[in-house]
């Protein structure tokens, strides 16, 4: 029997909106391990503002935002949602990671620089206030959903970071 926080604690949060976002952020990553430097055209066709910084930069690339896509649209049967509005919730939340790294470019960030909390809200608000109904959200499932991610997001973000600085060491 499980505890009483994990159950008060999982109706506060969607998992199938929580397992579309993790897809989201986790196609394009794959997709370039596997595919490496093909096809990465950028999404800013390489667009430089005034500030002399890239309106995005060179890893929001048009094959990640179709990975993203296609991953939801295709895991949106087993969750039991329909196919198309899934896929483009997939397509928000890239659109969300794209305003997160315009923001870091201004910030003068570099790219793959840590910024806790908007490498992940943006990624995550944008297609869980999209899709609300579509993932049958009230208010609480929305923000204990949007938090659970981030914080899973922060979490993976540092695990994946420390892992890279060790194999450069």
């Amino acid at each position: 029997m499980p505890d009483l926080p994990v159950i008060v604690v999982s109706g506060w949060i969607s998992w199938q909106g929580l397992v579309l976002l993790t897809l989201a952020n986790s196609a394009p990553v794959v997709v370039s391990w596997i595919a490496g430097q093909r096809a990465a055209w950028p999404i800013d066709f390489g667009m430089t503002l005034r500030d002399g910084g890239r309106l995005l930069g060179a890893h929001k690339t048009w094959r990640g935002l179709l990975a993203a896509a296609l991953a939801c649209g295709a895991a949106a049967p087993w969750l039991g949602l329909p196919a198309l509005p899934s896929a483009g919730l997939g397509a928000l939340a890239m659109a969300g990671d794209a305003l997160s790294s315009f923001v870091k470019r201004r910030l003068r960030r570099r790219p793959g620089a840590w910024v806790p909390g908007l490498d992940q809200l943006p990624e995550a608000a944008l297609p869980l206030l999209a899709g609300w109904r579509l993932l049958e959200l009230d208010a609480a499932r929305l923000v204990g959903t949007l938090l659970a991610f981030t914080l899973l997001g922060m979490l993976a973000s540092r695990t994946v970071g420390s892992s890279r600085k060790a194999r450069r060491s």
